[in-house]
């Protein structure tokens, strides 16, 4: 049995699903959430001491205290946390409302937080510990019409990822924030909310959710097996990235963006750094 123990969240489909199963396959312990027990036991299909599976609402904060106590008290400690739940809402910002937009952030950014802020007590003591936290390509780069408050949540995880990561250093605490491209799962089917009430105008928001929910949707050619892979091999290297990109065009989606900014910032320069007081 290998030695490091993992906590997943949001593990009852998806890449977290994948991760999981892989994850056990190899050997490893996993505590493991859903906000359904039985989905979560059905899906994962193992029952034995090495797996733990625990229903959990990332939203209340005793409840994740309670699911981080089960895991130490189960397994001795935990070594990698994978901050996998989320969910896609597809809308214009005028469409969406305030409590959509909340929700979003309740789930994407505050769910995630409640983990990290009940974990490192833990992990502190122990002065070790992985976190991945799953943002997305769109959480790099916005350009995606109608997934603006999708994509602030995930440029949220970005912000608060890369400050954690310069807190936890002195605990041996490392921070991997993970931007995944179009991988084959059904969060593109049943993780991906619209907005109750949608504005006929925007012609542009409505071509982008057909295209995600039909011609994109089980096409996507990332492989999520294969992404397990890789966050096992990274949990394993004494110097994990902060910033792993998963998959071909999130690598492409993120040049993109990197080569737009520096044009913007060259365009500019002269006139954008003018702005010192005189010596």
């Amino acid at each position: 049995m290998n030695k490091k123990i993992w906590y997943v969240t949001g593990a009852s489909k998806g890449l977290g699903l994948v991760l999981v199963k892989t994850l056990l396959n190899k050997g490893y312990r996993v505590a493991a959430t859903s906000r359904n027990l039985n989905e979560l036991q059905q899906a994962v299909g193992v029952t034995n001491d090495a797996f733990l599976p625990l229903a959990v609402d990332l939203k209340d904060e005793k409840s994740v205290e309670k699911s981080i106590k089960d895991t130490v008290t189960r397994f001795g400690g935990i070594d990698v946390v994978v901050n996998n739940a989320g969910y896609g809402l597809l809308g214009s910002l005028e469409e969406l409302s305030d409590a959509e937009v909340r929700q979003n952030f309740d789930v994407n950014v505050f769910g995630v937080l409640n983990v990290i802020r009940k974990v490192l007590p833990y992990m502190r003591k122990q002065q070790s510990g992985h976190f991945f936290n799953i943002a997305s390509i769109g959480g790099f780069t916005g350009n995606f019409p109608g997934f603006g408050s999708y994509a602030a949540t995930k440029f949220a995880m970005h912000g608060f990822s890369e400050s954690m990561a310069a807190e936890v250093k002195p605990f041996g605490i490392t921070v991997s924030i993970v931007s995944p491209g179009y991988f084959r799962t059904e969060f593109l089917a049943g993780s991906l909310g619209v907005p109750a009430n949608e504005i006929e105008a925007y012609k542009l928001v409505r071509d982008s959710q057909q295209a995600h929910t039909q011609s994109i949707n089980h096409n996507q050619a990332g492989d999520p097996a294969k992404a397990a892979t890789v966050m096992i091999e990274i949990a394993e290297q004494k110097e994990p990235p902060l910033h792993l990109f998963l998959g071909k065009d999130a690598y492409e989606f993120a040049d993109v963006k990197i080569k737009a900014v520096q044009q913007d910032m060259a365009a500019v320069k002269e006139l954008a750094t003018s702005t010192d007081f005189d010596q």
